[in-house]
């Protein structure tokens, strides 16, 4: 009676670690299923082309002030090269290398609260001892040392100018951040006032092209017993 039942445990475990396999197969499989439909799904509407209608659909519930800038930045530079769910973008679209427009409002109260949905970026090598100074005149003044890229953040292309032509007077040491960010309060109401301003018509710098700074190693150079200085030299 003891091994009897001893079996009948013995094949009760079986066939329960059996179906325990099959469904995480079961799982792992419609896992992949899953993740196969995703990516298929991306390549499909990454082929579809963009049209003012398929944009007009697809932003429809976004707010008003992405909704303001894509249609500004449409009109000047034509329909976007990308457009996902959660942005839009434009490539090498006039003086910008990338200009996104982003559903998400992300709020600002400097100079006066609004909501920055509009992100423009050019090549711009910033000397990093000015980083902070950069960060204290503009918190959506983005700088990015490794790609060599800075970007401002607003709701209109024209604020997105003026933040950065000051920025780039910041890290030239024409301009303390302090001194920017009453000249960006002055060149902002006039804007509004309808008032010609250099300042929000265009970028007042060049862009260059070889921006980026990779840095150098310092792991290898720990190891050969190589200080950091020598290590940059070469």
């Amino acid at each position: 009676m003891m091994v009897t039942e001893k079996k009948i445990r013995s094949s009760i475990c079986g066939i329960i670690l059996s179906l325990i396999a099959t469904a995480c197969a079961s799982t792992e499989q419609a896992k992949e299923t899953t993740r196969e439909s995703i990516d298929q799904n991306a390549r499909e509407i990454s082929k579809l082309e963009i049209t003012q209608s398929s944009l007009d659909d697809l932003t429809a519930s976004w707010p008003e002030a992405s909704r303001k800038a894509i249609s500004d930045l449409t009109e000047k530079y034509g329909l976007p090269n990308e457009a996902t769910a959660s942005m839009v973008i434009w490539h090498n679209n006039g003086p910008w290398k990338r200009s996104i427009v982003y559903k998400e409002e992300v709020t600002h109260l400097f100079p006066k609260k609004h909501p920055d949905v509009l992100e423009q970026f050019v090549n711009y090598q910033v000397p990093v001892d000015k980083f902070d100074d950069i960060a204290r005149y503009d918190g959506s003044v983005i700088v990015e040392r490794t790609k060599g890229e800075m970007s401002a953040r607003c709701d209109k292309e024209e604020m997105n100018f003026l933040a950065l032509n000051l920025a780039q007077e910041i890290a030239e040491g024409k301009k303390t951040s302090q001194e920017a960010r009453k000249e960006y309060a002055k060149s902002a109401m006039s804007f509004m006032a309808g008032k010609e301003n250099d300042y929000t018509d265009n970028l007042n710098f060049r862009v260059s092209k070889n921006t980026a700074d990779p840095d150098h190693r310092v792991m290898k150079e720990m190891m050969t017993g190589k200080d950091s200085e020598q290590a940059s030299q070469e």
